[in-house]
Protein backbone atom coordinates (compact mmCIF):
# COMPACT_ATOMS: atom_id res chain seq x y z
CA UNK A 1 0.00 0.00 0.00
CA UNK A 2 1.31 3.24 -1.56
CA UNK A 3 1.85 6.01 1.70
CA UNK A 4 0.19 9.79 1.56
CA UNK A 5 1.97 12.43 1.08
CA UNK A 6 1.76 13.51 5.17
CA UNK A 7 3.00 10.20 5.95
CA UNK A 8 5.91 9.97 4.50
CA UNK A 9 6.50 13.75 5.69
CA UNK A 10 5.81 12.05 9.13
CA UNK A 11 7.96 9.70 8.70
CA UNK A 12 10.59 12.41 7.63
CA UNK A 13 9.95 14.18 10.67
CA UNK A 14 10.13 11.31 13.25
CA UNK A 15 12.78 9.44 12.12
CA UNK A 16 14.81 6.92 13.61
CA UNK A 17 14.52 7.11 17.57
CA UNK A 18 18.18 5.82 19.32
CA UNK A 19 17.87 2.71 21.22
CA UNK A 20 19.51 2.12 24.62
CA UNK A 21 22.00 5.52 24.15
CA UNK A 22 23.69 6.37 27.22
CA UNK A 23 21.91 9.90 28.21
CA UNK A 24 23.77 12.79 26.81
CA UNK A 25 25.28 15.66 29.72
CA UNK A 26 22.53 18.26 30.45
CA UNK A 27 25.37 21.48 29.79
CA UNK A 28 26.25 19.21 26.52
CA UNK A 29 22.71 19.68 25.53
CA UNK A 30 21.94 23.33 26.73
CA UNK A 31 24.98 23.72 24.20
CA UNK A 32 22.54 22.30 21.06
CA UNK A 33 19.70 23.84 22.29
CA UNK A 34 21.30 26.79 22.16
CA UNK A 35 23.18 26.27 18.43
CA UNK A 36 19.93 25.14 17.48
CA UNK A 37 17.84 27.65 18.31
CA UNK A 38 20.52 30.24 16.32
CA UNK A 39 19.88 27.67 13.36
CA UNK A 40 16.12 27.85 13.96
CA UNK A 41 16.15 31.34 13.49
CA UNK A 42 18.20 31.78 10.15
CA UNK A 43 15.83 28.67 8.91
CA UNK A 44 12.68 31.18 9.46
CA UNK A 45 14.67 33.80 7.44
CA UNK A 46 15.34 31.50 4.83
CA UNK A 47 11.58 29.93 4.61
CA UNK A 48 10.34 34.39 4.67
CA UNK A 49 12.84 34.78 1.43
CA UNK A 50 11.57 31.46 -0.06
CA UNK A 51 7.40 32.34 0.49
CA UNK A 52 8.47 36.01 -1.29
CA UNK A 53 10.51 34.69 -3.75
CA UNK A 54 7.93 31.70 -4.53
CA UNK A 55 5.32 34.33 -4.62
CA UNK A 56 6.50 36.65 -7.34
CA UNK A 57 6.85 33.05 -9.65
CA UNK A 58 3.21 32.37 -9.33
CA UNK A 59 2.57 35.71 -10.22
CA UNK A 60 4.56 35.44 -13.06
CA UNK A 61 4.23 32.31 -14.14
CA UNK A 62 0.46 32.26 -14.44
CA UNK A 63 0.32 30.44 -10.73
CA UNK A 64 2.53 27.57 -11.71
CA UNK A 65 4.87 27.32 -8.60
CA UNK A 66 8.76 26.10 -8.78
CA UNK A 67 8.62 22.35 -7.98
CA UNK A 68 12.69 22.50 -6.21
CA UNK A 69 11.39 25.95 -3.94
CA UNK A 70 8.04 23.75 -3.21
CA UNK A 71 10.24 20.53 -2.13
CA UNK A 72 12.88 22.66 -0.13
CA UNK A 73 10.21 24.39 1.38
CA UNK A 74 8.97 21.05 2.74
CA UNK A 75 12.49 19.61 3.44
CA UNK A 76 13.22 23.18 5.65
CA UNK A 77 9.96 22.91 7.15
CA UNK A 78 10.93 18.84 8.25
CA UNK A 79 14.11 20.46 9.44
CA UNK A 80 12.44 22.64 11.71
CA UNK A 81 10.39 20.20 12.80
CA UNK A 82 12.98 17.73 13.77
CA UNK A 83 14.90 20.63 15.24
CA UNK A 84 11.81 21.48 17.33
CA UNK A 85 11.40 18.27 18.70
CA UNK A 86 14.77 17.99 20.13
CA UNK A 87 14.35 21.42 21.66
CA UNK A 88 11.63 20.48 23.53
CA UNK A 89 13.12 16.87 24.43
CA UNK A 90 10.64 15.04 22.68
CA UNK A 91 13.20 13.93 20.26
CA UNK A 92 16.93 12.45 21.02
CA UNK A 93 17.67 13.11 17.82
CA UNK A 94 19.52 15.82 17.03
CA UNK A 95 18.63 17.34 13.28
CA UNK A 96 20.82 18.03 10.42
CA UNK A 97 24.01 18.56 10.40
CA UNK A 98 24.23 16.04 13.24
CA UNK A 99 22.31 13.25 11.26
CA UNK A 100 20.94 12.95 8.09
CA UNK A 101 18.75 15.69 6.45
CA UNK A 102 16.12 13.55 5.50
Amino acid sequence: MAQSDDDKVMGRINGEQPDGQPEENLWLRLLFMVLIAAMISVAQTVLALLTVIQFIILLTNHRKPNAQLAEFGTSLGIWIAKAARYQTVASEVKPWPWTELD
